[in-house]
């Protein structure tokens, strides 16, 4: 089914992560499941959107998400656009097919009093992972990288000296983002006790588990719940949030877009226009509170 030569294309030629790949590979496995049971065959190069529509319709009566459908949906059209390049195709049966409706969720970010308060629980903390801990949230707020970069972060790839950081983002690009002095002097208190836990030999990677290994994805979502849910009443509270929070508080003081483009290592300012939200109402205070002619 020509999975494995499309797996190593998004791999190889367009640099997609390898957790990104394991995503298109169960959407593109889900759809070949239901093609065969459907229309007893695995060809699924020869399916007709009709075909592709009818699986649209069983994952909505499976009360799927209208996103994830989307998103699966997706991975089927990127399939077939790579069989059309490769000449495995005549058409692509998705070209003109057009995503459900998605409802926007507002992101709401923390204030920066529930950041405070969060950092404060933990700025006397002296054991491995309490110290961990506050890096993870400072570096999150400091630097508004995603929960995937601050898991991937190599202690090579920090330096005090220069107050820098390098970043690995999406497709394997690289971007350097600033460390503040607070987040520094976070760093090589932690950079002192992870020397002095059992680390496994060589192990690259700058945060890890209180055994040494690399910490994972799960564990950091846990740790920034666990702790924002003491501070804050928000719904949501998540690794994301503080993404949300660093972009939405640097627009509120000011910041160039552009420039929150590329600390957030957004690839068009169209990604990065979404945090604009909060930043236009606290402009729209400023405004009303500010003019001379509101002052009559």
């Amino acid at each position: 089914m020509l999975f494995s030569k499309f797996l190593e294309y998004l791999l190889f030629e367009k640099n997609y992560a390898k957790h990104t790949i394991v995503a298109y590979k169960a959407d593109l496995e889900a759809f070949s499941n239901f093609y065969i049971q459907e229309f007893e065959s695995d060809v699924i190069t020869k399916a007709n959107y009709a075909q592709i529509r009818s699986w649209i319709v069983v994952l909505v009566e499976q009360k799927v998400s209208n996103r994830t459908i989307n998103r699966k949906i997706s991975s089927l059209k990127s399939y077939y656009k790579f069989l059309l390049k490769i000449g495995e195709i005549t058409n692509n049966p998705l070209a003109k097919h057009k995503p459900l409706k998605v409802s926007k969720t507002i992101q709401i970010p923390f204030s920066e009093s529930e950041i405070d308060n969060v950092l404060d629980d933990l700025r006397d903390a002296h054991d491995f992972e309490s110290i961990r801990d506050r890096l993870i949230v400072e570096l999150f707020y400091a630097t508004g990288m995603r929960r995937i970069e601050l898991v991937n972060l190599k202690v090579l790839d920090i330096n005090i000296s220069a107050r820098q950081i390098k970043v690995l983002g999406k497709r394997n690009k690289e971007r350097y983002v600033p460390l503040l002095d607070t987040v520094c002097q976070t760093l090589k208190l932690y950079l002192e006790v992870r020397s002095d836990i059992q680390v496994k030999e060589n192990e690259p990677f700058l945060l890890l588990t209180k055994k040494g290994v690399k910490i994972y994805e799960t564990l950091v979502y846990r740790i920034i719940n666990s702790y924002f849910s003491k501070a804050s009443a928000k719904v949501k509270k998540s690794p994301h949030i503080l993404r949300h929070s660093f972009a939405t508080h640097l627009l509120n003081e000011g910041a160039n877009l552009n420039a929150v483009k590329e600390l957030l290592g957004h690839s068009s300012l169209a990604a990065t226009q979404v945090y604009t939200n909060n930043s236009v109402a606290q402009l729209t205070k400023v405004y009303q509170r500010s003019h001379p002619r509101n002052k009559r």
